[in-house]
C-alpha cells in the first residue's frame, strides 16, 4: 500500500507512518518500490513469520520462568 492509503482514516501522520516503515524496512519486515510518484510498501511475509516464531519461543520461555518463580514464591 501507499503511505496515503496506510494513513487513510487514522489520526496518524504520514511522517509517523514513514518513520515506522523505515524501521521495519531496516529490520527486513517490509520492502518498498516506486510506482510513479508513490512508494508502495509490502510486508515480507516470510520475515514476519520468522519474527512471530522467535517471539513465541521467547514468550514460552518467559511463561516457564515465571511459572517456576510463582511456584517458588508460593512454597
Amino acid at each position: 500500500m501507499s503511505i496515503t492509503r496506510l494513513t487513510y482514516g487514522t489520526n496518524v501522520t504520514r511522517q509517523a507512518i514513514t518513520k515506522h516503515l523505515e524501521v521495519m524496512r531496516k529490520a527486513g519486515l517490509v520492502r518498498n518500490r516506486r510506482r510513479g510518484r508513490e512508494r508502495i510498501w509490502q510486508l515480507e511475509q516470510r520475515r514476519v513469520k520468522e519474527a512471530r516464531h522467535c517471539l513465541e519461543l521467547i514468550s514460552r520461555q518467559w511463561d516457564e520462568v515465571l511459572g517456576r518463580l510463582k511456584k517458588f514464591v508460593e512454597e
